[in-house]
């Protein structure tokens, strides 16, 4: 992980879904046996070199650039720096320590793909997002990923040993998008933490913990606030509604949570202009993100989440909340369409018209019955998805990955 520290807080600045997943399928992973270091770049010159997180999880910081000032566009141009802090630390360490180098998102891909051809230690990738994909779901005000992403991934494609995708839809855009070749490329889906995100005590609890009304009717975001994950969808959604049923503005609740991300520091200052000039600023509150120990009771206290993204490989945040038993209202797009099970967890939408978000969540808000449907749904579909089997199954890919590795050896000793 080059450009975000598993150790960052998810949903501000480039942490998200990928931090979780990488932290939380490295521990499953250690649990069976597999020690497991995460190689990141360091941000700050008073970090500890080594930083263990579970048994048998440590994170390595390596110094390459600045510690500040460095976007995440700009990362590429220290793959240089990166490959020799990384290369003089394998230096210290035992022959063969690793046996397999595994790579998320195309810069640390770039960086993988470099330390594979200098310790011919074989390359797992995966990519979280591509370029084409999300340049094919562009939202209005969302720059274009640049030309060098593209080419940086198909490169990664080209020289990775295997390729994990977390859907099958996203594992037909690496062959039909990129040329990967099929028999390399594995479906891996994420999972979700069943321990920590839970019933619990319920709604009412969470409400009174958190100090939320009673009778309100609360929907929320959880992520990110940039134009790709679409909180803008869900201010228009919310003007829409209170235009034809102003009866709701007394009890709507829209919790925006999370913050500026990128490029995009200044929207959610953008979407707060637009809230008070569309006249709903007075149901909106955006609030900073929460530590994950204390997330669990906003999905409770919600009545339904929502995910209006553009693209996304996944979604862990519609599984986090399905598993605490809140229906998810998201976009037919990408993983969600895996992690959302339409009409028995939650609704999809197609597209992004506020006008047919509005009339979703509407309906629901004004039926508890078909929310507490809604409910069971969601805490039965989440439980299909567990980190166990999300590390499970990349071991087996780690497994096969390597027998081929053995088999190469045995033909070019006979």
């Amino acid at each position: 992980m080059v450009h975000t520290s598993p150790l960052d807080q998810a949903g501000l600045g480039d942490a998200g879904g990928m931090n979780i997943y990488v932290v939380e399928s490295a521990i499953k992973m250690a649990e069976s046996g597999v020690d497991v270091d995460i190689y990141t770049r360091a941000t700050d010159p008073y970090l500890p070199k080594i930083v263990e997180i579970a048994p048998g999880v440590t994170v390595r910081h390596i110094e390459a650039g600045p510690y500040k000032g460095l976007s995440k566009e700009e990362l590429p141009s220290q793959i240089g720096a990166l490959t020799h802090g990384v290369m003089e630390l394998f230096d210290t360490l035992p022959k063969n320590y690793y046996n397999i180098l595994h790579s998320h998102y195309w810069i640390s891909g770039q960086l993988g793909w470099m330390l594979s051809e200098r310790t011919s230690i074989p390359l797992v990738h995966t990519m979280h997002t591509m370029a084409r994909v999300k340049n094919m779901n562009m939202a209005d005000g969302d720059s274009p990923e640049p030309a060098i992403r593209a080419i940086g991934e198909e490169q990664i494609v080209k020289n990775s040993a295997a390729l994990i995708a977390n859907t099958d839809a996203e594992a037909a855009s690496l062959v039909s998008l990129y040329d990967a070749c099929p028999d390399n490329v594995f479906v891996v889906t994420p999972g979700v933490d069943l321990k920590r995100f839970t019933v619990g005590s319920g709604k009412a609890a969470a409400r009174t913990k958190l100090n939320i009304a009673p009778d309100a009717l609360m929907v929320t975001f959880v992520g990110r606030v940039q134009p790709h994950k679409g909180p803008e969808v869900l201010v228009r959604a919310v003007s829409e509604m209170l235009g034809h049923s102003p009866h709701l503005r007394a009890k709507l609740a829209l919790v925006i949570m999370g913050g500026a991300s990128g490029a995009g520091s200044a929207e959610p200052d953008r979407l707060k202009a637009l809230a008070k000039f569309m006249g709903v600023d007075d149901v909106i509150s955006f609030l900073e993100p929460v530590p994950r120990e204390q997330l669990p009771d906003w999905y409770r206290a919600s009545d339904l989440v929502c995910v209006p993204s553009y693209s996304e490989s996944f979604g862990l945040v519609a599984l986090e909340a399905q598993a605490c038993g809140t229906p998810v209202v998201a976009t037919a797009v990408g993983g969600l369409r895996t992690a959302v099970a339409d009409g028995f967890s939650g609704s999809l939408v197609d597209g992004h018209d506020p006008r047919a978000w509005s009339a979703v969540i509407s309906r629901l808000l004004t039926d508890p019955a078909r929310r507490i449907s809604l409910s069971f749904g969601a805490i039965s579909h989440a439980a299909n998805f567990g980190w166990e089997s999300t590390a499970r199954r990349t071991l087996d890919v780690y497994d096969w990955v390597l027998s081929r590795g053995q088999e190469s050896a045995i033909k070019l000793v006979q």
